[in-house]
Parts: structure tokens; sequence; C-alpha cells
């Protein structure tokens, strides 16, 4: 079994019941693991959930993939970074000009604040869709030229965003253990083959947050 990389391990808290995620949080609470809330958490707890977990040192993920006019993305993004959290999602369509004004400006806001600057992510495509190499590519190329910390990709267009862009993280997303469930999800793969090509982080889900045991559900996602 490949070692269990706790550090670069993202659980995807996409639940609706806090008692259920105040109980996953408690479980690896000793573990250097970083929590993903989505949608359906923010839009269900509020910014008091992320509250809560930063409090308790948690480094949060906060996934709600920003995509508007610019001004309304760059506060939003001030409101984020004052939160605490450790990283958030921007769509990389919102343009280059868009993003790379928001990264500068949210750097600027920060420095001034004295609050650590928070990991922007673009978003590629989502992983219930099919998407062409090529055209992932190309966005991860205007991310990188936003000054983006990184990209969210599957682990197919890992190995090729690597090589055009080393220094851009890459999260990926749809990590399932072998003969799982793929669901919803077209575009998966094992943690194992997601890290031998390159990703930094992976973000898991339902294998988890679905499991009776969490731990060994790790350790099959590991295995």
């Amino acid at each position: 079994m490949q070692r269990i990389l706790w550090e670069r391990l993202i659980i995807a808290l996409d639940l609706k019941d806090e008692n259920k995620i105040k109980n996953m949080v408690g479980v690896f609470k000793n573990k250097k693991v970083k929590f993903k809330i989505g949608l359906i958490a923010f839009t269900k707890f509020g910014p008091s959930l992320v509250k809560k977990l930063i409090k308790n040192n948690i480094d949060v993920f906060l996934d709600l993939k920003l995509y508007d006019i610019p001004n309304t993305m760059l506060e939003t993004s001030k409101v984020i970074a004052e939160l605490g959290c450790w990283a958030f999602t921007v769509h990389i369509k919102a343009g280059k000009e868009n993003l790379k004004n928001l990264k500068e400006e949210l750097v600027k806001f920060c420095k001034e604040k004295k609050i650590k600057v928070p990991l922007v992510l673009g978003v590629t495509e989502l992983t219930s869709n099919c998407a062409k190499v090529e055209d992932v590519l190309k966005l991860a190329e205007i991310a990188y030229f936003s000054n983006l910390d990184g990209v969210i990709a599957s682990a197919k267009e890992v190995k090729f965003i690597k090589e055009k862009f080393k220094n851009l993280k890459v999260i990926t997303p749809g990590i399932r253990p072998l003969n799982y469930n793929s669901y919803d999800q077209k575009r998966i793969t094992t943690a194992k083959e997601a890290f031998s090509l390159g990703a930094d982080y992976i973000v898991v889900g339902r294998p988890i947050i679905e499991a009776r045991d969490y731990f060994k559900a790790v350790k099959d996602i590991f295995s």
C-alpha cells in the first residue's frame, strides 16, 4: 500500500448534516488533512461553518468557483481572505485581465491587512464533463499568465499541465479507489495514478464521506 499522504489530501465536505461534518473533522483533526467547502455546505451553513473550521486550525479550501464581473469577484476574494481560507476557486473563463487584476489586488489587500494570501485556484473543466486536453491546456495557460497559484484539473491533464507550467499547482478531483462506482464523474482516477502524474493535491468526497469507516476509506484510496 502507498503511504498515506495526509498533507496532500483534501476531503470534500459536500454535506447538509452539520453533525456529520463535525464528526468527520474530529476524526481527522490530528492529521494534516485539508477540507473543501463547496456550494452545498456553504449554502446550508454560510461563512459560520468556515469560521468554525478555521478557528480549530483547519485548512479550508472554499470551492465556490467565482465567475462574475471583475469588481464582484475581487471584493468576494477579499472577504474569503479575511475569513482565513487556505484556498479558493475562480473560473478561468472569467478571463486573463480579470484574474490577473484580482490576484494583484488581493495580494495588496492582504499585505495591508497583514493577513495570509489564500491560494487562488482556477477551474479548468468540471470532472463531470468530458474535455479535450488541448482545451484544458489553453485554460491552464490563462491561469499561468494571470499569476494564479494553481488549477483544478483531472489526472488525465496533470502531466501535460506540469510539462508546460511546472510552477502551477494542480489539484485533482474525481479520485476513486479501485472498483468504486464513478457516479456522475466521467474523468476519474486513483490517488496513486494522480500523484505519479504530478498532482500536488487530490480531492476526495463520496468514497470517504459515505463510508462507515473513514480511516479504512482513506487507506483504500491510497492502496
